[in-house]
């Protein structure tokens, strides 16, 4: 296991200004995902039925490989049936909320979405269609991105998404291409010292469908746990606004979202669970895991994924010991 990454050194927007633009952001940037069998603005066909995904009794580990599959560059029929359609693009459920990760700078012209995630969404891009810019960004809310997979709203989703044995009876992942953790941010002033017992009789936030939901269920120190949200950067939202006294969240997104609002920080020394984010894809389709797992191996070794690091994450995060070993199955 890789050293964790350190949260120290984090520099922000700046007090009441990224406040509202958090705001902001949660309310008016949250795209709908077009009807589930409609057409889509991009012209792409939406096929699939409209069905949620039930909760499921999370597997034991030693019934459980999350190991991937391993690379390789050969086409295969989820390939190729991408690359047929009518609109030669790839369609990729993303966050357009995430600091750094997946989001639209208000300063810049455009309002493109930039972060390390949008970064390695086109790698996988230029893979597959032999341009950066083959991509259909859809945003989609936490608790819809296995939905989304399912349903053939998009070919994948690259959402800051840990991998775990629940999730893999549903999708099938990429090896993992960053290490992180749940953690708990609250206020500087607050008297919460981390996921323990400081929390008891406080009101937490975490995500619908999310890790931190799951181990919230699991053990929350006799806190409310009732508040749960579509997008993770809603709890943000609710912490500003006095609505609830935590939030539970990857290390990662939790070291972003600080980054915009200096009132608030990390509690706790390190996190409190160890995760790998996935790229996530439709049960079966192997040979598009395969092909992922191609360009995540020619990422690391290429130093791309550094370089995207340093831009996007190091500022916050400190310096990286890099992606993750990949682990694979055959």
């Amino acid at each position: 296991m890789r050293t964790r990454r350190g949260t120290a050194g984090l520099r922000g927007w700046g007090g009441v200004g990224a406040m509202g633009l958090a705001c902001a952001v949660a309310g008016s940037l949250v795209l709908a995902l077009p009807d589930r069998g409609d057409r889509g603005d991009d012209g792409v066909r939406q096929d699939g039925p409209g069905s949620t995904v039930a909760a499921q009794a999370r597997a034991d580990a030693d019934d459980c490989n999350d190991r991937s599959l391993r690379p390789s560059p050969k086409d295969g029929p989820t390939i190729e049936k991408i690359r047929n359609r009518e609109v030669k693009k790839l369609i990729v459920g993303v966050d357009q909320n995430s600091y750094r990760w997946g989001y639209r700078d208000p300063n810049k012209k455009g309002g493109e979405l930039e972060g390390f995630d949008i970064d390695l969404a086109r790698e996988i891009a230029e893979e597959i269609f032999g341009d950066r810019d083959a991509v259909v960004f859809r945003a989609i809310p936490t608790n819809e991105r296995i939905p989304a997979i399912q349903s053939g709203q998009v070919d994948m989703v690259v959402r800051t998404m840990t991998v775990n044995c629940e999730r893999l009876k549903d999708v099938d992942f990429s090896t993992g291409y960053f290490e992180t953790g749940q953690q708990v941010l609250a206020p500087k002033k607050s008297d919460i010292t981390g996921y323990d017992p400081s929390l008891t009789g406080k009101k937490i936030c975490s995500a619908s469908g999310s890790i931190a939901e799951d181990e919230l269920k699991k053990k929350n120190y006799s806190a409310d746990i009732s508040t749960t949200v579509p997008n993770q950067l809603d709890c943000l939202v609710r912490l500003q606004l006095g609505e609830v006294d935590a939030v539970v969240t990857d290390s990662a997104l939790a070291a972003g979202q600080a980054a915009q609002d200096p009132t608030v920080e990390l509690k706790g020394e390190e996190p409190f669970t160890t995760e790998h984010y996935g790229v996530a894809m439709k049960k079966g389709s192997d040979d598009l895991v395969r092909r992922v797992n191609k360009v995540l191996d020619d990422y690391r070794e290429n130093g791309g994924w550094q370089k995207s690091y340093d831009k996007w994450l190091k500022e916050g995060l400190g310096k990286s010991s890099g992606p993750p070993d990949p682990e694979y199955r055959d």
